[in-house]
């Protein structure tokens, strides 16, 4: 008998330990269902930068289509086009009007990232700002011309009086390839602003009304290249990928000064992104982690690789997490370099 209040004590540490756990399994398993029922019955809005039919267009609804499987509750994923200064108006609109609990994302033109980088305005677009989801690709971005147009290579566009080519506007990767053609290499290019995606900008070639353009190898056209209806003058990703001519040179082979060699790879780095997909800094981290982990369970879904083949569409993703580094290595860059950036840009 002497032992029972020692007998007692062992009993009810153990039954308060099995309290504790039961209450923490209880609450672990009250948490998870209620992030897995938050997506459930909801629909999430990819908001798109640029205008239907682009390639923007055409990844964003490649992603809405399979993305949704793959998200704890299974929610129904659309597509909303808001064009408007090379796409920082979709941006705005996560931060103005845009719901900021994860059923909004928007997908961008990372060129944005070097006008904002290089800019002094106090109210610029700070992209550390926001919380990156991944992007599909690391964008392999030319310069071309149409076969048209008589040029057939960088030298013949150096040597032409006037080369025109397209954007959107100001901030746009399509400008800031240019703005480099104009600003760093002294090319003749003039760049006619104020078209709402990639889509007019290619039937604006078609026309010759433009003797060609700067954009994503990806969003080439797939006749374009293989019936030879363009030539391309260079490439702005140190990678080439098989289906582009061996002759077309990466541009920094091209820089011929220390300065140059150093300044190519601060403008190129937000291209490296391809299209992005962003959410506002305010959703909850644990439903920027569905969001991520479902984005990455897509890239190995069948039914998702087999539509982008079928579509033409290269696969070269970048996760969020590696998007978050692209943007911290970009933004800590020196004032000296920042400056030389916008006197490219301006």
């Amino acid at each position: 008998m002497k032992h029972a209040p020692a007998v007692w004590a062992i009993a009810a540490t153990f039954a308060l330990s099995f309290a504790a756990l039961s209450f923490t399994v209880l609450s672990s398993t009250h948490h998870a269902a209620a992030q897995d029922t938050f997506y459930r019955g909801k629909t999430v809005t990819i908001v798109v930068g640029y205008s239907a039919g682009g390639g923007y267009d055409q990844y964003a609804r490649l992603v809405a289509r399979h993305i949704g499987r793959h998200v704890p509750g299974n929610p129904n994923f659309i597509v909303q086009n808001m064009p408007g200064a090379a796409s920082l108006t979709s941006v705005r609109h996560l931060d103005a009007n845009a719901a900021r609990d994860g059923t909004v994302i928007t997908m961008f033109d990372p060129g944005l990232i070097l006008e904002s980088f290089a800019s002094t305005d106090a109210n610029r677009t700070n992209f550390t700002n926001y919380q990156w989801i991944g992007a599909l690709l690391r964008d392999i971005r030319i310069c071309y011309a149409s076969v048209a147009s008589g040029v057939r290579t960088f030298d013949d566009m150096m040597n032409r009086k006037e080369f025109l080519i397209g954007n959107t506007a100001r901030g746009s990767n399509a400008y800031v390839n240019g703005a480099i053609l104009r600003k760093v290499f002294r090319a003749p290019v003039r760049q006619i602003s104020g078209y709402p995606g990639s889509n007019e900008q290619r039937l604006a070639v078609e026309r010759g009304e433009l003797e060609g353009n700067c954009g994503s190898w990806s969003a080439i056209p797939h006749d374009w290249i293989v019936n030879n209806r363009i030539n391309a003058l260079l490439r702005f990703s140190p990678k080439r990928p098989p289906d582009m001519p061996a002759s077309v040179p990466y541009v920094l082979e091209l820089a011929k000064t220390q300065e140059q060699k150093d300044l190519l790879p601060i403008l190129n780095g937000p291209g490296e992104l391809g299209r992005p997909f962003i959410v506002a800094r305010q959703v909850p981290g644990e439903r920027v982690k569905m969001l991520r982990q479902g984005f990455d369970a897509m890239l190995k879904d069948q039914a998702f690789l087999g539509e982008a083949q079928r579509q033409n569409l290269p696969l070269d993703p970048v996760t969020g997490e590696e998007a978050e580094a692209v943007i911290a290595t970009i933004y800590s860059a020196s004032p000296a370099m920042a400056r030389k950036a916008k006197e490219v840009l301006d």
